[in-house]
């Protein structure tokens, strides 16, 4: 009767874990969407790999929202073949997020350079591109606080005078501020945007490596309990 018990306890704890499980999928997706919407509200960024850290988030997400509704169901009906499968899932699951993590480490190195290439796209296209993007730029020099890529001196061929900045570069937003004043501190945001896309950045991968991790160690106590289920079903204890 003891061991009946513990069995029925480990059912069920499977089962409310499966459920928690869930919830993060769930929450990776949306976490996944969010980074990426961030992204491209923040800046267009040409360079594909910047998309590719949310974008591992999100199918992610999506598996383990589906591989945990059929965790549930194997725990509930307590069917041997779909703990197993549900076991060998959630191993392969945690291999992918693990190598998530570490490429994500390892591409916060890259960063800097991507920041300070797509910048630089950015102030060349300015003038000839789509509102769109005219409006991704200002948004983002007027929500940090910046100008250009390291300095207002970046734009520098924005006009005629060479001594001319978009409006969005002004302390003091309004039509026509930014003309020939592009090195006046008083007017015109002297500090460029490199620096405060990085953090932004950064900030965003650290958020995806930190719940890849927890995740995964969240997904280690599931494959206990799916073992240890296994091995009652197997051994032919009743788990009811």
């Amino acid at each position: 009767m003891a061991v009946e018990g513990g069995m029925k306890c480990v059912k069920f704890l499977l089962f409310f874990f499966n459920f928690i499980f869930w919830l993060c999928g769930l929450a990776l997706v949306v976490l996944g969407v969010l980074i990426q919407v961030n992204l491209h509200n923040s800046m267009v960024i040409k360079d594909p790999s910047a998309s590719a850290v949310p974008i591992v988030v999100i199918i992610v997400g999506v598996i383990i929202f589906f591989i945990a509704f059929f965790g549930c169901c194997g725990a509930w009906k307590e069917n041997h073949c779909m703990v197993t499968t549900f076991a060998i899932l959630v191993f392969m699951i945690i291999v992918i997020e693990v190598a998530a993590a570490i490429s994500g480490y390892v591409y916060r190195e890259k960063l800097s350079v991507v920041v300070e290439d797509s910048l630089a796209d950015m102030i060349n296209n300015y003038k000839n591109s789509t509102d769109d993007f005219r409006l991704a730029v200002d948004t983002l020099q007027e929500n940090s606080q910046c100008c250009g890529s390291n300095s207002s001196s970046d734009w520098k061929n924005f006009g005629p005078d060479e001594n001319s900045v978009p409006d969005s570069c002004c302390v003091k937003v309004n039509k026509d501020c930014g003309v020939g004043t592009m090195t006046n501190a008083a007017i015109v945001h002297q500090t460029g945007c490199h620096d405060a896309l990085l953090k932004l950045l950064q900030d965003n991968l650290q958020w995806v490596i930190v719940g890849a991790l927890v995740i995964a160690a969240l997904q280690i106590l599931g494959i206990v309990f799916a073992c240890c289920l296994m091995r009652g079903i197997r051994s032919g204890y009743e788990v009811m």
